[in-house]
Order: structure tokens, then C-alpha cells, then sequence
């Protein structure tokens, strides 16, 4: 072997290492925080509002209702952690407070509490109750606690805003112990002295996170999370977890709510939107709605386009005056992740073969987003922002449901993708465009049986896959 046939080898060598020895890619714009990329993959929460209004029937208390008015005969925390435990949720958001200002614990700054109530003679606390029952169920605990106070005699003034914080460190200076999001909102109202209250958002911000350095904050410009722009269940199509908040606040000075659904594409914040929707036609518990909870078929919808869309869900469920999830919620819960089960037990391109057009290195291969787990993803090489990954089923499967997942900790990439199947003439038959992938996307497709499917995706940015899977739904009978 000459010396040139020697060099050109060694060379050969060379590349072939570094091609098996890529780097991982850049990041691409504002990436999430690793509690934002935790708290995307617990997909599922509940929400729980409870408190005075469920014993008046009202949707907004107006604050002077009596404090006696909140009595629950039978609360039980447990219960509530251990269905929502069995429902799949990963969490529960509990209304601390709400706009009429009752508080839920004993609030030192309040005494529209529990403390002033007959429920267990003023010494109850249900955000110790829940956050108890939380733990033991291995659930995270959050909580909702309204800027707006339709109660306290400060709301209108200044000196409110020191009340408010007073009130965030009497609920994260670790007595509920981690406290995993806290919610917010924008709403507000006028004080006694007919003034509306300016908040210093900055303040609440630095509180919580001074407390709670790992909770993620959501209102309609987080910075933890955003809302989702609707009440509906409904994330946009294209969901971009990438907003601009510059010169907007929560409340009246929101984002447009088509934003707020869809996120801003050149966004220069991670802010990811949660999807917020009631099991029942409001918020609070009613015994007239008891027979107007969604059905199973409502929920599965309302899943498709959260979850399913680059969304996390936080699905409300009221407990009642007796203090315990309604048996109807309860059955309906149980159904609903029967239903989910039985759709997604059967990953339909396990044992498949990936391959890709571009392929940064072994390390990110395109079998990658078949197996290897979360943090395994397939690459395309550095300046392509166009490629496809041919899934080889190994015998024809039917499906009518399509997941991917972009791997967020490099950023959000994917600004439009298509799915292809193979036709018995060999050809390639287009079921879906879309845009955006994000977290996890799931396409609704019709039924569809093929040996090979290809996904086709255009980015900003090298594309980094981390999911992908096949399965039939046959309780749906929604259109896709």
C-alpha cells in the first residue's frame, strides 16, 4: 500500500469517526427551562375549583359572603389525589383563592378564611389536606391564588400589592411543601374606593420564584407557561411554544387571544400554552350539571387537540359541597383513561426500522425516535432544514392516528411537516400536512394501511425527532 492509498484511508477513517462522534446540534431561539421541559411531559393535571362559590352556586363570588357558607360534610383530599392519580393526571391545581378573596388555608392576612368558617372549627386547612394527599399519591401540588380580591378593605391602593405578597409567602414558604406551578391570572376589578388595583407583577414574580425557584408561573404572558386563549379545550392548530410578551400583561393587556392560541413563530420567549377546560359546563360544582358532564367522546376530542397539539391539559374537576369529587366526574375520569389505554396500548411501529435523508451521525440516527428513549433523537446534518425519515413497518398495519415529537430542549424547529403512506404500487399517497410538531403532535388521519410511512418536515433549523408512533383509535367519532 502506497502512501497516498495510506492518507486517503486514515482520512476515511477520520470522517467516519467524526460523523459517529457528531456533536449534538446548536440550540435554535429561546429554549425551555429543564422545570418547563418536566412540566411538558406531565401532559395531564387537574384543576379543582372549590370554595364559597360551591355553595352558593355562583361562577365569581362577590366577597361578602358569609364565612359560614363554606362547610363541606365530608372533605376528602384523598379522594380527590387518588382519582386523579387513576385518571392519569400527574397534578392538581387547587383555587387557593379566588376572586372573592376567601382563602382556602388560614391566610394571616385575611380573615375571610378558613380559620372564620364552622368547617372543623376554624382549624382546618385544605391546602395542607390536598398537599398531603398529593404527596402520598406521588402527585405535584399547585395552586391558584386571584390577584383580584373582591374582599380585602386594601384592594384599590398601593399598599395592596405588599397584602398579595404577604399572601403568595403564607402559601410557598414551604408549609405546603414544592409547589409546582403557580397560577395566575389578569382579572380584575375595582377596590371600595372605586379604584382598580395596579399590580406589581414584577414583585409576585420575584416572590414565588424566591420561594419556589422551580415553580412555573402561568397568566396570559407567563413567563412559565401561557394561557391557551380559550376555555374551549382547543389549542391552535399551529402552536408555537415561542411567545413575544414585550409590552403586554396579563388581564386587559394581554396578547390577542388567536396568539395566545398559537403562539408567536419567531417568538422571543419560551412560553408554552396550557390548555384549560372544565369536565362540566362551569367552573364550580352545580347540582344541575351534574347530569351535563362531557363525555368520554367529548374528552377524548378536547386530549387530540391538547395534548395533541403542542399543549399541556389541565382539565377541571369540582368537588361538591360535600367536599368530594361527584361520583359522575369520578366514573367519567376512569372512562376517559380506559379510553386513552385502550388507543395508545398498541404502538403500532414498534419493531420498525428508521431511516433518514440526512443523518448527522450514529449517535443521532433515525432509529432514535423509535427507541432510546426521551433524550434520544434523530438529527439531520448542520444547514438542512429540509429532510424526511422512511419508517419500515415490517408488514402492512392499519392506523388512523400519527404521533411525533420534537426534542424542546434543543429548541422548536418544525414549521410545517407532511405524512406520506406507501401505495400497493409502490407510490407514495400524501394523509396529512401539517405545521407546527413541538412537545408531541398527534395527527388524526383516516384509516390507513401501509408497510412504509414517510415523514417529510421543513424547519428553521436542522430537525431533532425524538418521537414518533402508529395506533388506531376506534372510540373516537370525531371527524380528524
Amino acid at each position: 500500500m502506497n502512501v497516498r492509498t495510506i492518507i486517503l484511508s486514515l482520512a476515511a477513517v477520520a470522517v467516519a469517526a467524526a460523523c459517529q462522534n457528531a456533536p449534538s446540534p446548536e440550540p435554535y431561539g429561546p429554549i425551555p427551562s429543564p422545570q418547563q421541559v418536566e412540566w411538558q411531559k406531565m401532559e395531564m393535571n387537574m384543576f379543582s375549583h372549590f370554595g364559597p362559590n360551591t355553595f352558593t352556586g355562583r361562577e365569581w363570588g362577590l366577597g361578602t359572603e358569609a364565612e359560614d357558607i363554606f362547610n363541606p360534610t365530608d372533605l376528602d383530599c384523598g379522594q380527590w389525589a387518588s382519582v386523579a392519580k387513576a385518571a392519569g393526571f400527574k397534578g392538581i391545581i387547587i383555587t387557593g383563592k379566588h376572586h372573592d378573596g376567601f382563602c382556602l388555608w388560614p391566610n394571616p392576612m385575611s380573615t375571610h378564611t378558613v380559620a372564620s368558617s364552622p368547617w372543623k372549627d376554624g382549624k382546618g386547612d385544605v391546602l395542607k389536606e390536598l398537599s398531603e394527599a398529593c404527596a402520598a399519591e406521588g402527585l405535584k401540588f399547585g395552586v391558584y391564588i386571584s390577584p383580584w380580591d373582591r374582599n380585602d378593605p386594601h384592594y384599590g391602593t398601593p399598599e395592596y400589592n405588599d397584602v398579595y405578597v404577604k399572601t403568595l409567602e403564607s402559601v410557598h414558604d414551604g408549609r405546603y411543601g414544592e409547589v409546582f406551578e403557580q397560577w395566575f391570572d389578569g382579572a380584575n376589578g375595582e377596590g371600595p374606593n372605586g379604584k382598580k388595583q395596579v399590580y406589581d407583577w414584577p414583585l409576585f414574580h420575584e416572590t414565588v420564584l424566591k420561594y419556589s425557584p422551580n415553580a412555573i408561573m402561568f397568566s396570559d404572558v407567563g413567563p412559565g407557561c401561557r394561557w391557551v386563549g380559550n376555555e374551549r379545550g382547543v389549542a391552535g392548530r399551529t402552536n408555537w411554544s415561542l411567545l413575544d410578551i414585550e409590552g403586554f400583561t396579563p388581564g386587559a393587556g394581554a396578547p390577542p387571544t388567536d396568539t395566545l392560541n398559537c403562539g408567536n413563530v419567531h417568538g422571543n420567549s419560551w412560553i408554552p400554552a396550557e390548555t384549560d377546560v372544565s369536565i362540566r359546563p362551569g367552573w364550580f360544582w352545580k347540582e344541575s350539571e351534574n347530569d351535563k358532564v362531557k363525555s368520554v367522546n367529548d374528552l377524548l376530542g378536547i386530549y387530540y387537540t391538547s395534548v395533541g397539539r403542542n399543549s399541556l391539559l389541565l382539565l377541571n374537576v369540582p368537588p361538591d359541597t360535600t367536599g368530594r369529587l361527584h361520583p359522575v366526574d369520578s366514573a367519567r375520569l376512569l372512562e376517559f383513561k380506559d379510553a386513552l389505554g385502550e388507543i395508545f396500548k398498541d404502538n403500532l411501529a414498534d419493531g420498525a426500522k428508521a431511516t433518514a435523508s440526512s443523518t448527522r451521525g450514529r449517535n443521532f440516527k433515525a432509529q432514535n425516535i423509535l427507541e432510546g428513549g426521551y433524550d434520544a433523537f434523530w438529527a439531520a446534518k448542520d444547514g438542512v432544514c429540509e429532510s424526511s425519515v422512511t419508517i419500515d413497518l415490517n408488514g402492512k398495519k392499519t392506523f388512523n392516528r400519527v404521533m411525533l415529537q420534537e426534542y424542546i430542549p434543543l429548541g422548536q424547529r418544525v414549521k410545517s411537516f407532511s405524512i406520506e403512506a406507501m401505495a400497493e404500487d409502490g407510490s407514495w399517497k400524501n394523509i396529512a400536512e401539517e405545521t407546527t410538531i413541538g412537545y408531541k403532535r398527534i395527527v388524526l388521519t383516516e384509516k390507513v394501511t401501509t408497510d412504509k410511512v414517510r415523514v417529510t418536515v421543513k424547519a428553521y433549523a436542522p430537525p431533532v425527532l425524538n418521537g414518533f408512533g402508529l395506533f388506531m383509535d376506534t372510540i373516537y367519532t370525531g371527524r380528524p
